[in-house]
């Protein structure tokens, strides 16, 4: 587990952007059942999370369309409320950092870290402003 000291700003970096931060499995299988659309970010202290994730879920809210509720959750950190945002991601293996589309509570579209991973964040970006094209429209 990560202290938080060293999350902080991490954290900081999407709920600046209007992230809801989730700490728990109640919290996040609730947000995960709301109507509408919500993009899921598991956040991550490694530097594909810096250099790439979190940039590129920030570009991706510079669109006319977007999710309905943009929550995260922290890998190494948030562990319950991780576990419950992976079981919704199945048949997804667990990966850090990710991102997930849902759409009144069903995945409709996944990000894996190995399409994060050595990808610029506007290439990110743009992944999922096609994804808020064809399901948040």
């Amino acid at each position: 587990m990560y202290p938080e000291d060293l999350v902080k700003p991490m954290r900081a970096e999407l709920s600046d952007a209007g992230f809801q931060e989730l700490y728990t499995a109640e919290a996040v299988k609730s947000a995960l059942q709301a109507s509408g659309t919500t993009l899921v970010v598991v956040n991550s202290v490694c530097g594909c999370a810096a250099r790439n994730a979190r940039p590129g879920a920030k570009m991706s809210l510079d669109s006319a369309v977007k999710p309905t509720h943009l929550v995260t959750v922290f890998a190494g950190v948030d562990q319950e409320a991780v576990a419950a945002a992976r079981e919704q991601m199945f048949p997804f293996p667990p990966s850090s950092p990710c991102m997930a589309l849902f759409k009144d509570g069903e995945l409709v579209h996944m990000l894996e870290r190995h399409h994060i991973e050595g990808r610029p964040a506007e290439l990110i970006a743009e992944n999922l402003k096609d994804a808020y094209q064809e399901f948040c429209a």
